[in-house]
């Protein structure tokens, strides 16, 4: 089952890509570059971010602050798609490594995956069709969300709930317990929210082993992201050219951290992401209470 598991990603990997690749065909001649040093600043960013994405910190919260310090994104209605459509391939690359690395058993892990799509397909649909205020409200609370579950990631509280635990799968009411809890988890990530802090700690409540959250997590990422991003896609609610760098320098970084997962000290990391994370909510929250600029809102592609 974990073979049909990969044999799936597969499947919507090449699925993506094709409706990625044909949008953005479609739309070459509106596609301008952004300039030597915004296209500097995504290449970094995709390298860096989906680097530590691979050791389990998250992207989409340093991206979400990366876009808004610089301005990378023509509104914050775009931050949500961008984020989804930038980042599925490298996500995509993570779920092949942690399946292979770490045993979970594959009832479990496909359940999970597919409560994970459901949550991911209702979130995409319902964040394309919002107004700007909206949508930077919501990212103002996922920034909020995502801040103080790694914060209490960090600090152990999520871990003290893992101790003890053993299992590498689920059954009966743990089981569809977990399974509405990837639900959700599906959506916050359409919407900004890291998947990861949320997954660990359902993992952890359902009583499973806290090494089974990697798989679970990534492969469950791995399976969302291209489904929601195709949403993201159809809807040209994403910045094109923008998308392509960042997916192409986010896989060189997953590569890099591969091979290096067992050896980098992520404490110090962490807790300034955290930081950052909390800034970065704040300032959304107060551009979403200030009133529209309509000359500021214009989405057209």
């Amino acid at each position: 089952m974990i073979l049909m598991t990969q044999i799936f990603l597969v499947v919507l990997m090449l699925s993506f890509i094709y409706v990625l690749l044909k949008d953005v065909w479609n739309h070459r001649k509106e596609i301008k570059s952004d300039g030597a040093l915004k296209n500097t600043i995504n290449v970094v960013q995709g390298f860096v971010t989906n680097f530590f994405d691979t050791l389990g910190i998250g992207s989409f919260a340093p991206q979400t602050v990366i876009y808004k310090m610089f301005k990378l994104t023509r509104d914050d209605s775009y931050i949500p798609g961008t984020l989804n459509v930038a980042n599925t391939i490298p996500v995509m690359f993570e779920g092949f490594i942690f399946l292979t690395i770490v045993e979970v058993e594959p009832v479990t892990l496909v359940v999970l995956v597919i409560t994970s799509i459901i949550g991911g397909i209702v979130g995409a649909r319902l964040i394309s069709k919002l107004p700007v205020k909206k949508i930077q409200f919501v990212i103002a609370c996922a920034l909020g969300l995502t801040a103080i579950l790694m914060a209490l990631r960090q600090g152990g509280v999520l871990d003290l709930l893992g101790q003890g635990n053993t299992a590498i799968g689920l059954t009966g009411i743990a089981l569809i317990l977990a399974s509405i809890g990837t639900f959700f988890c599906g959506i916050g990530q359409s919407i900004g929210v890291g998947f990861y802090a949320p997954c660990m700690a359902i993992v952890y409540l359902a009583g499973m082993d806290p090494l089974v959250s990697f798989p679970i997590m990534m492969a469950s990422c791995a399976a969302v992201m291209p489904m929601s991003s195709i949403t993201f896609v159809k809807t040209s609610k994403y910045e094109k050219l923008m998308s392509i760098i960042i997916t192409i320098s986010g896989i060189a970084g997953v590569s890099v951290a591969a091979f290096m997962v067992k050896s980098i000290n992520k404490e110090t990391l962490v807790w300034i992401v955290v930081t950052v994370v909390i800034i970065a909510s704040i300032t959304t929250f107060k551009q979403a209470l200030t009133k529209e600029n309509p000359t500021a809102l214009k989405t057209n592609v």
